[in-house]
C-alpha cells in the first residue's frame, strides 16, 4: 500500500512508530504536512497538491491532525476521501470527536455512561448550572482545551461561580461537569482499533493535580478492564464512528464514565506502559480494510 501520513511533525514518537511499522510491513508511507497542501475542488476530478506536486496513487491516509488545525486538516482529509483514499479515521468522525459538546450529546444519545454535564450561554444562571451537576466541587472545561489545558476545579460554590462568570465574561465557551471524587485523580485510557481494545492503562495525576494527563506530569501503569468498562470503551468509539480511538474513562460509584474520545491518541505512553505494539495494530487494520475502491466507511477489523 501507499499510505499518506497527515502530520505536521513526523519526528514525534507516535509518527516514527507508525512510519517504521508501515515500512517494516512492506508499505510505502509518505509524511505530508497537511497545512502545506492545497486543493482543486472540481466536479468529478478532485485534486490535491503538495509542494507543487500532485498527490496521487495513495491507498490509505492516516490523519494525525492537531486540534488547533482541525478545520484545514479535515478539509485536506475530505479531499483525500473524495479521491477514493481510505482514511484510518473518517473526517466526519474526527469532527464529531473534536467538538466536545457534540460528542457528549452523541454519547448521551447512545446511552454511554457520562459525568453529569451542564452547558449554558447565560451567566445569570450560574448558580443553577452548578447545582444541576450536583454542586461544588465541579470541573470547568474549555470546549477547545486539550491535554488537560483549560480544565479547572471549582472546589467551592463561590470559586466555581467566579471561574464560570470569568469565562462567560471573556465570551469563552465552557462545560461544567460533576467532579468524580472517587476516581482520586486517576483515569483509564482504552486504545481501540476496529472492534478491539488493543491496550489499556491507568493514569494518575501528578501530586496535588486532579488531572491525569501524562503531558502534565502524570504516571501510568497497566490495568485490567471489567466487562462493562470494555463495553463502554467500544461503544464510545463506535458512537463517534472512529476506527482508532483513545477512550478516556473514570471509575465512578455509578460505573465507568467517559470523559473524552480522542481521534488521534498518542502511542508513546500506552506502548511504553503496556509493551503492546499499538502501531502494528493500526497498520494491520489498514491492511484488512483499505482495499482498492473501498469507500470511506468504518472498517470491520
Amino acid at each position: 500500500m501507499k499510505i499518506a501520513l497527515l502530520t505536521r511533525n513526523p519526528k514525534l514518537y507516535s509518527h516514527q512508530r507508525i512510519i517504521e511499522t508501515a515500512v517494516g510491513r512492506g508499505h510505502e508511507i509518505v509524511p505530508i504536512d497537511y497545512l502545506r497542501c492545497y486543493m482543486n475542488i472540481t466536479s468529478k476530478k478532485p485534486e490535491l497538491r503538495y509542494l507543487g506536486e500532485k498527490l496521487e496513487g495513495f491507498d490509505a491516509a492516516i490523519p494525525r491532525i492537531a486540534a488547533s488545525h482541525t478545520f484545514y486538516g479535515l478539509a485536506v482529509l475530505r479531499q483525500f476521501e473524495m479521491m477514493g483514499v481510505y482514511p484510518l479515521n473518517e473526517s466526519v468522525a474526527i469532527g464529531r470527536s473534536r467538538d466536545k459538546l457534540r460528542s457528549l450529546q452523541i454519547l448521551s444519545r447512545e446511552g454511554v455512561g457520562l459525568p453529569v454535564t451542564a452547558f449554558a450561554n447565560e451567566s445569570t444562571r450560574t448558580d443553577d448550572v452548578i447545582e444541576l451537576v450536583g454542586g461544588a466541587p465541579v470541573v470547568i472545561k474549555l470546549l477547545e482545551g486539550t491535554q488537560g489545558i483549560g480544565v479547572v476545579l471549582g472546589e467551592t460554590h463561590k470559586s466555581a461561580r467566579s471561574v464560570i462568570e470569568a469565562f462567560h465574561g471573556a465570551d469563552v465557551a465552557i462545560l461544567v461537569q460533576e467532579f468524580i471524587k472517587e476516581a482520586e485523580g486517576r483515569d483509564i485510557r482504552a486504545f481501540v482499533v476496529g472492534r478491539r481494545i488493543v491496550a489499556t492503562m491507568e493514569r494518575a495525576g501528578a501530586k496535588g493535580d486532579f488531572r491525569s494527563n501524562l503531558h502534565r506530569g502524570g504516571t501510568a501503569k497497566t490495568v485490567e478492564l471489567s466487562a462493562i468498562e470494555k463495553a463502554t470503551a467500544l461503544k464510545a468509539a463506535h458512537s463517534m464512528g472512529l476506527n482508532v480511538a483513545g477512550v478516556d474513562m473514570l471509575r465512578s460509584d455509578h460505573g465507568p464514565v467517559v470523559m473524552e474520545v480522542n481521534s488521534s491518541p498518542g502511542l508513546e505512553g500506552i506502548e511504553k506502559t503496556t509493551s503492546v505494539d499499538v502501531a502494528k495494530a493500526m497498520i494491520v487494520f489498514l491492511e484488512k480494510n483499505a482495499k482498492p475502491g473501498r469507500t470511506a466507511t468504518r472498517g470491520q477489523g
